[in-house]
C-alpha cells in the first residue's frame, strides 16, 4: 500500500524527469505538473503557461476549460499567467469577485467566474534567474487556495523549470558538439584534398587551396564537398 508520503515522493521524482535513461517529454511533464498541482495543492484547477518563442506560448492544464481560459488570457495579455511570466514575480491569491480586479481584467474575470473559479494565483516557472512560464492556480468556494498550497505550488513549478532548462542546455550542448565535429571533419577533408592536389600538380598547399576554393565558388558548391570528391578521386582539378 502506497502511503501519502510515498505518493508525494513519487510525484516529485516524476516531475524531476523520472528515469534518466528515457528522453525527456516536455509536454507530458507539463501536463503532469498541471494535474499533480491540482491534486497536491487542492486547487479547483491548474494551468501551465510555457514560453515557446518570442511572443508565443504553450498551455497545459488539468482541465480543458482551464486550458482554454489560460490560453485566451495569454492572447489577450490578461490574468495572472501573462503577468507572472513577464515579471517573474508571483501573483498573490486574488479574489475575482471584486470590482477592482474586474476592471483590471475585463475579459478574463467574467469567463473565470462562469467556470466556477472565484480566486486565482500564479507562480513563476523559474530556474537560474530565468523565467520560462507560469503555473496558474484556480480556487473556488469549495476548493480555496491557501498560503501553504501556494508555497508547495512554487516548489513544483521550480522543479519542472529546472528540469526543462537543464534539458535545453543539454540539447544546445549536443547541437554545438555536432557543429564542432562537422567543422573538424570538413577541415580535415579540405587539408587532405590540398595535399592530394599539391602532389598531383606540384603546387604549394596555398596554391592548392586557391584552386579548390575557386572551383567551389565558381560552381556555388561547398568547399568540403569539392574536397571530398578530390580525395576520393571523383574529381580531378
Amino acid at each position: 500500500m502506497t502511503t501519502p508520503q510515498q505518493h508525494l515522493a513519487d510525484i516529485f521524482v516524476e516531475l524531476a524527469g523520472g528515469n534518466s535513461d528515457v528522453l525527456l517529454d516536455p509536454p507530458a511533464l507539463l501536463t503532469a505538473l498541471a494535474a499533480h498541482s491540482r491534486e497536491i495543492v487542492g486547487a479547483r484547477a491548474c494551468g501551465v503557461l510555457l514560453a515557446a518563442g518570442t511572443g508565443s506560448g504553450e498551455v497545459y492544464a488539468s482541465q480543458d476549460e482551464a486550458r482554454e481560459l489560460v490560453l485566451d488570457a495569454h492572447h489577450r495579455d490578461q490574468g495572472p499567467g501573462p503577468h507572472c511570466w513577464a515579471t517573474g514575480a508571483p501573483v498573490p491569491r486574488t479574489d475575482l469577485r471584486g470590482s477592482v480586479v474586474r476592471h483590471r481584467w475585463p475579459h478574463y474575470v467574467p469567463r473565470a467566474l462562469a467556470l466556477g473559479y472565484t480566486e486565482v494565483a500564479a507562480r513563476p516557472l523559474r530556474g537560474r534567474d530565468q523565467v520560462i512560464g507560469a503555473l496558474v492556480l484556480f480556487g473556488s468556494e469549495d476548493a480555496p487556495l491557501t498560503d501553504e498550497a501556494l508555497m508547495l505550488g512554487q516548489s513544483l513549478a521550480d522543479i519542472v523549470a529546472i528540469v526543462l532548462l537543464r534539458d535545453l542546455e543539454l540539447s544546445r550542448s549536443r547541437t554545438l558538439a555536432g557543429q564542432l565535429e562537422h567543422a573538424l571533419t570538413s577541415r580535415l577533408i579540405i587539408e587532405q584534398a590540398k595535399g592530394v592536389l599539391a602532389a598531383q600538380r606540384s603546387l604549394t598547399m596555398d596554391e592548392a587551396f586557391g584552386i579548390l576554393r575557386g572551383h567551389a565558388r565558381g560552381r556555388q558548391r561547398k568547399l568540403a564537398a569539392v574536397a571530398r570528391e578530390v580525395v576520393e578521386g571523383r574529381l580531378v582539378l
